[in-house]
């Protein structure tokens, strides 16, 4: 005889896996509902960067709830107003929402995001975050994904505070490099792996940030919202 599926036989640990994710939609529903209603209530006279943060907020959840086609244009506009103020880490953290709401233009806001994250000194992990998003959507033998990786090591290493923070960073970076080389090349050893970063230049960074420009170009396609030059003469210290 056949034993039909009852719905109170099923497994526990898939009925509380179902029931926090079932939670944790209605929570940042719940979250969107008061985000919209403070972006409604914001006077007149509230700074653009306020209507900005909300906005990018309101986009973050919507992309949250996979409702990316909603979230586009509301990251987008706070984008905007962002790189207006010279917002450069809310600007990169609005390309990240940009891309993960997976639009038409969405791997585009991701070499924006990067080339503003590598660019500017804003939070290292927004960066890293960003190039990982590289090693996702590249081919196994893409020397892009590599490149990609060797700057999330680099920028680990140079930008975060020593710390717990720093060795996690560093961690996660480390092991993005090793998951493209071991896809990328047959790697058995430390030694083999130390050859393949040597015979790809990813020990110099005067080659691999020159090369991450030619994987930025290859995701924007000529579709710069902004002018590089113009901002790079806002850069601290120049």
């Amino acid at each position: 005889m056949i034993d039909y599926f009852k719905p109170e036989e099923l497994d526990d640990t898939a009925a509380a896996s179902l029931h926090k994710d079932l939670g944790q939609q209605a929570q940042i529903e719940g979250e969107l509902v008061e985000l919209r209603r403070q972006l409604e209530q914001l006077p007149e006279s509230a700074s653009a960067l306020q209507r900005a943060a909300l906005k990018l907020e309101i986009g973050r959840a919507l992309q949250i709830l996979e409702r990316g086609d909603e979230a586009w244009p509301i990251a987008h506009t706070a984008f905007g107003i962002l790189l207006a103020e010279q917002q450069w880490e809310a600007a990169a953290d609005a390309c990240n929402v940009l891309y993960q709401s997976d639009q038409t233009d969405s791997l585009i806001a991701l070499g924006h995001g990067i080339w503003l994250g590598v660019t500017f000194p804003i939070d290292p992990e927004i960066s890293v975050d960003l190039l990982s998003h590289v090693i996702d959507d590249t081919p196994d033998d893409s020397d892009g994904a590599a490149v990609a990786a060797a700057t999330a090591c680099f920028i680990a290493d140079v930008r975060a505070a020593e710390g717990p923070e720093k060795e996690r960073l560093s961690f996660f970076a480390q092991q993005l490099l090793g998951r493209v080389a071991r896809r990328h090349s047959e790697i058995e050893n430390q030694t083999q792996f130390e050859q393949w970063v040597s015979r790809l230049e990813l020990d110099d960074p005067d080659k691999f940030l020159v090369r991450l420009r030619n994987v930025v170009d290859v995701l924007v396609q000529d579709q710069w919202w902004f002018d590089r030059e113009q901002l790079q003469t806002r850069i601290p210290g120049n």
